[in-house]
């Protein structure tokens, strides 16, 4: 159902404004000149006054047939200027339907530490970023009708897309997600306090993030444990997939060199202890099977109800109004008698 409304509509007080003005601002009448003596009158003479005056008696309907049109088309114009300064609009209702789904919240590290080139796939190194791209597009295609966001942390923890049902969205936003993009530490702690930020106003039962991380906690404010006990309070139920291994020294990719860094090692302990906390599980990224298990446990969690919302969208008007005036204007023109008899008129009331 389409609604008509006027957004500013206090400006119809100024509709009655032209005929308050001749009360307004009343003429002073001609002051008689001093040398015009009183009681004198003046006469016209003319041989033939009766023809004159029955001349301009013939005129005279015609002439305030014109001065009323010009008073019309006046007045046409203020009421079009008026009316485009109220903003008419139509209201089009345009509703939103979201089927029910799950609220899936991936949170993925962005560290420097993902570009650890502890992987090999086909005999070829790769880095941790690579095999989480890999894991998760992989899971955001198999998630149809569900509602994905994504974060991303490093030095600080950000939403890069909140909820959302277009999958294609946060995939290419995934895709181009790069180490150390977030900053070169880890504020694990915080990413999970911003899932659970996003999540807690979400239908309980519903509320679920995947986490991806290698379990070093570099910066941020708070700690895993104190955010998973966030978690747990606010009803999210945390996946944890980690990434990385447990070797003494660990190829990285740094400014386009391979070299070995001894402080990359994945805090699995961690990652095990915050899944748990929050009723979840604990998968490593290697483990094939991870990914059918994580959807196998998402299911079985109750699904958020179908959800309907309107917005009324404003369609302006103002356009129809405004030409009216313009028209208005270009017919004054036409009758420049009209305005003469006019201003006449109120001359001499």
């Amino acid at each position: 159902m389409t609604l008509f409304e006027l957004h500013w509509p206090w400006f119809g007080l100024l509709l009655p404004l032209p005929l308050l003005l001749p009360y307004l601002w009343r003429e002073r009448p001609a002051e008689p000149k001093e040398e015009q003596l009183e009681g004198e009158r003046i006469t016209l003479l003319h041989p033939h006054i009766e023809q004159l005056k029955a001349a301009f008696q013939a005129r005279r309907p015609r002439q305030q047939l014109a001065s009323w049109l010009h008073r019309i088309l006046l007045y046409l114009v203020w009421v079009g200027l008026v009316l485009a300064l109220m903003r008419p609009q139509w209201l089009v209702p345009h509703t939103e339907v979201s089927s029910p789904g799950y609220d899936l919240m991936l949170a993925v590290d962005a560290s420097h530490s993902m570009d650890a080139l502890d992987f090999t796939v086909q005999g070829r190194q790769v880095s941790r970023m690579q095999v989480v791209k890999g894991v998760m597009s992989r899971f955001i295609d198999g998630r149809p009708g569900d509602r994905v966001g994504l974060i991303i942390f490093g030095s600080g923890a950000y939403v890069l897309a909140p909820l959302t049902i277009d999958r294609a969205a946060v995939h290419m936003l995934l895709d181009r997600v790069e180490p150390s993009i977030a900053g070169g530490s880890t504020a694990l702690g915080d990413a999970v306090a911003l899932g659970v930020k996003k999540l807690r106003d979400r239908p309980p039962g519903s509320r679920v993030m995947i986490l991806i991380a290698d379990g070093d906690n570099t910066a941020g404010n708070f700690q895993p444990l104190e955010s998973a006990q966030l978690a747990r309070m606010a009803g999210v139920r945390i996946y944890v997939i980690g990434v990385g291994s447990n070797r003494e020294r660990i190829p990285i990719l740094h400014e386009g060199k391979i070299e070995y860094w001894d402080d990359l090692t994945m805090d699995e302990d961690t990652l095990q202890r915050l899944a748990d906390i929050t009723g979840g599980a604990y998968f490593r990224a290697t483990d094939t099977r991870a990914l059918e298990e994580i959807s196998r446990r998402i299911a079985e969690l109750e699904k958020t109800e179908t959800e309907t919302r309107t917005a009324y969208l404003p369609e302006p008007l103002y356009r129809w109004p405004l030409a009216l005036s313009l028209l208005a204007l270009l017919a004054l023109g036409l009758f420049p008698e009209g305005r003469r008899r006019f201003i006449v008129r109120q001359a001499s009331s």
